[in-house]
């Protein structure tokens, strides 16, 4: 029997799978560099960041949607066959093999393993050994789409979420100074400045065009819970 809608606990699971799709190195890095440089201007900047970090991908997941297509070649076909080609692979080696994907795996290793070497350690080796683990787990998930929601939405996110929320929660009650005592630093100098250059900073997630691929991803998920 198909359902008409997504009940509340569905919309949940697809919320979750979501967020883990997309939360990845960029958005552990980018947020609190940000932080850093806008100082007393942070609430401006925060929300030129959520525009192109946040609103765009959502926009881009709808696009999918909306338009009914079965993927993103489709949907840029729409301009021109050429283009939807052109623009397609531009699109999954953006956010592939040459630049999201080797930078989660080095963001991973940075900040989880490389504290822990010595000076004199081998880190290229110890990065070599790192991300073929790390990719290993990421091809196993890969290769089984059906069961992303269980994986994503019901175990790792939650788990993730718990470590974000302790981390968050202790910044917060143990600053290291106030916000409004830090001075912003050339690019966040004004309100208007802050703004527009966490605006820019917000594609640097590279989530703007990674939803035009997760849309996808999603709505295939919807679809299995058994929506049309």
């Amino acid at each position: 029997m198909t359902t008409k809608k997504l009940t509340f606990r569905q919309k949940i699971l697809v919320a979750g799978t979501l967020f883990g799709m997309f939360f990845g190195a960029g958005n552990l890095i980018f947020p609190v560099h940000l932080g850093q440089m806008a100082g007393r201007n942070a609430v401006v900047a925060m929300i030129g960041f959520i525009i192109t970090a946040v609103g765009i991908p959502i926009f881009g997941v709808a696009a999918i949607g909306i338009t009914h297509s079965d993927g993103l070649q489709t949907l840029s076909s729409k301009v021109g066959k050429g283009y939807g080609i052109f623009f397609t692979c531009l699109l999954y080696l953006t956010i592939g093999p040459l630049f999201a994907i080797p930078r989660c795996a080095t963001v991973s290793f940075t900040t989880g393993i490389t504290p822990l070497l010595g000076a004199d350690s081998p880190e290229w080796l110890y990065l070599l050994v790192f991300s073929a683990a790390f990719f290993a787990f990421v091809l196993f998930f890969s290769l089984r789409p059906g069961k992303i929601t269980v994986w994503i939405g019901k175990i790792i996110n939650p788990v993730f979420l718990l470590f974000l929320a302790v981390l968050v929660i202790a910044a917060l009650l143990n600053p290291g100074a106030s916000i409004s005592a830090v001075a912003p630093t050339e690019p966040y100098a004004t309100k208007t400045s802050a703004f527009f250059s966490s605006f820019i900073e917000g594609y640097g997630t590279m989530d703007a065009i990674a939803g035009l691929a997760f849309g996808i991803v999603v709505i295939d998920v919807i679809r299995r819970i058994g929506v049309d």
